[in-house]
């Protein structure tokens, strides 16, 4: 393969410009999608995996739901109930258990106001828990008291949510004002970062919910392993459904150790970008379909060319390496513009999502992806071309030369 072959690719291509960039366009809209959907799916599965990060080993998470139901128990579609968490507590090895709910509220500080995520929890027994257990540690201020109207903002509150919050202010959440005492540090992901932890009968008031949980975390006694309190929980909370078996609000439960919770959502994340990656494939496959079609009317636009530079010597060979390189071209150009675009959107969407706590999340662009969609765009491209180039270079030159 030489230059000659390159320049004339380049040279056809620009003959036909439109519909080149017509064909390009298609490629770019495949592409696009592709990297855009995997940079925002990556994006979720590292925000999920980080707050599950902060367990400690001899820490055990509850919650609604079972195996593939996982993902919408943390986005918010189902509870636990109050009776639930009393049966979690009755567990043999069961130290101490915290029942956590969220909600997203709209709050008001110095005139502006903004939509917050709302994180409520029982602050007597959880605040030595978030220190012990969890990790979470103070920049600024102090932890809030309990029976005070008084607040916890995540990192990112004071920075980007209400610039100039400082510490000692108030905020007004659904007409109840509230004072700032303390900022955390980061915990790794926007969604945390943009919290505002509320004692659990605070967030009651302002929320309007009264009972149950989003999900409970478990600390366990000593001289207790993770699986036997595990399996004392679940058989707590199969009674309670047992002694109310029929009541339609009674749903299913998961109980996980910190890497049972990091498998199983590393599980059904791969499974959602499996998922993604095929149905953005299907515009990949049309944009590669244009491809075809636009390369096997180059061949018939083009027979008597053919024809020619058979003439003057050139091998079957020399034909198919220079329909090769347009449609590889072709595909090269439009995963170039393809994972451009998808960058950009998921950066967007980042930003974007940014501004509503609760779905807070940073897409992720690995090297690895934009590499892998441009050698998928150029592959899809030299795949496309293969059989137009083939049926080029077959071309006999007396027949191609009479070609009109």
């Amino acid at each position: 393969m030489n230059k000659e072959h390159f320049k004339i690719a380049i040279k056809n291509l620009r003959t036909r410009s439109l519909r080149s960039w017509l064909t390009i366009l298609g490629v770019v809209i495949g592409i696009f999608l592709v990297v855009a959907l995997l940079s925002l799916s990556g994006g979720i599965k590292n925000a999920i995996l980080a707050q599950l990060r902060m367990m400690g080993e001899d820490i055990l998470m509850v919650m609604p739901g079972e195996g593939g139901d996982i993902m919408t128990a943390i986005m918010g579609g189902l509870t636990l109930t109050d009776e639930n968490i009393r049966a979690i507590e009755r567990a043999e090895g069961v130290d101490l258990t915290v029942p956590f709910l969220w909600r997203t509220k709209t709050a008001r500080h110095k005139g502006e106001v903004r939509a917050v995520f709302l994180f409520g929890y029982p602050r007597k027994e959880a605040q030595d828990f978030f220190r012990e257990d969890m990790g979470f540690h103070l920049t600024q201020g102090d932890w809030p008291r309990v029976g005070r109207r008084e607040i916890m903002v995540g990192h990112l509150v004071p920075r980007e949510i209400f610039p100039e919050m400082k510490i000692g202010d108030e905020i007004v959440i659904e007409g109840k004002r509230f004072k700032v005492t303390g900022v955390l540090r980061s915990l790794g992901n926007r969604q945390d970062d943009s919290m505002i932890g509320l004692d659990l009968e605070h967030f009651h008031q302002v929320t309007g919910v009264r009972e149950g949980a989003n999900f409970a975390s478990i600390r366990i006694k000593e001289n207790f392993t993770p699986d036997e309190v595990r399996a004392n929980i679940m058989e707590e909370l199969e009674e309670t459904k047992k002694r109310r078996r029929g009541m339609e609000d009674v749903p299913p439960f998961t109980v996980f150790t910190r890497e049972g919770a990091m498998d199983m959502v590393g599980d059904v994340m791969l499974l959602l970008q499996l998922l993604v990656f095929g149905i953005a494939s299907i515009s990949v496959i049309v944009g590669g379909i244009g491809i075809t079609n636009t390369m096997y009317t180059s061949v018939r636009e083009r027979t008597k060319e053919i024809g020619i530079i058979k003439a003057v010597g050139a091998k079957n060979s020399d034909i198919s390496k220079i329909f090769l390189i347009e449609s590889g071209i072709i595909g090269l150009i439009g995963g170039i513009g393809g994972v451009a675009l998808g960058i950009g959107l998921a950066e967007l969407l980042g930003i974007f999502l940014g501004e509503h706590p609760a779905f807070a999340l940073d897409p992720v662009v690995s090297p690895v992806l934009i590499i892998f969609g441009l050698f998928f765009a150029f592959l899809l491209g030299c795949l496309a071309g293969y059989l137009p180039a083939r049926r080029a270079a077959q071309l006999n030159p007396v027949d191609a030369l009479r070609y009109e």
